[in-house]
């Protein structure tokens, strides 16, 4: 057990802070519901209910679904783009998909290569753009899962109003819909581009993110 800690740490640590972080968000967003129900006289919400409720599942989906863009766009643009002296970038000659050589793949695979790195044809694709796929299919589910528990969440809010309700398509078309989606969106796209800047000149020791301490300022794509 101790072993699988240490060889597992990272993913162990970030996953206890997620579900802590979830739960958080479940208490809070309840007790936060309930008091706005109070207030219009409506009735409350139990910690079940509550956590299978539209307006817990689009908050839950509108983050997740930004979160997942931004490591889809960031895997998919630093194949191609660079930028100088940050670890997060690859080296300045090596912009693009590399060679079957360097990337060891085909009859350049080494021993302990995937299997479908060493195949041909659609396998050798669907392996050699997976992270990309799959980050991508969370992203798109993730949205739509935000535009179905949206559209139930804002007619909820429309009957309760006694205005009409309207459809998912209709939802799409709303401010309230590309509001939830924007003010995430513009958040992750900022941390990236800042922690692709600031890299450049900080260093955090020890860190893979980071460029070893003594490093020049305009080494890329070194990492410490």
């Amino acid at each position: 057990m101790r072993t699988f800690v240490k060889h597992n740490g990272l993913s162990l640590f970030f996953f206890a802070l997620f579900l802590a972080a979830l739960v958080g968000q479940s208490l809070t967003g309840m007790a936060e519901f309930n008091s706005q129900q109070i207030a219009d006289h409506m009735a409350t919400l139990n910690y079940g209910q509550y956590v299978t409720s539209s307006d817990f599942a689009v908050d839950v989906a509108e983050n997740w679904q930004s979160e997942y863009l931004q490591f889809l766009l960031y895997i998919v643009a630093t194949v191609w783009l660079l930028q100088r002296g940050s670890p997060e970038s690859k080296s300045l000659d090596q912009a693009g998909l590399e060679s079957d050589r360097e990337q060891k793949v085909g009859r350049y695979a080494e021993a302990g290569s995937p299997g479908w790195a060493k195949a041909a044809g659609f396998r050798r694709f669907a392996f050699s753009t997976s992270l990309g796929l799959v980050m991508g299919v969370v992203f798109l589910g993730s949205w739509l899962a935000q535009g179905v528990a949206g559209t139930a969440s804002f007619n909820q809010q429309q009957l309760s109003q006694l205005e009409n309700p309207v459809s998912f398509w209709g939802y799409l078309a709303t401010s309230d819909f590309w509001n939830r989606t924007l003010q995430n969106w513009q958040s992750e796209f900022l941390a990236v581009g800042s922690m692709a800047v600031l890299s450049i000149y900080l260093r955090q020791r020890g860190s893979p993110e980071s460029k070893p301490v003594g490093a020049p300022h305009e080494s890329t794509g070194v990492e410490g």
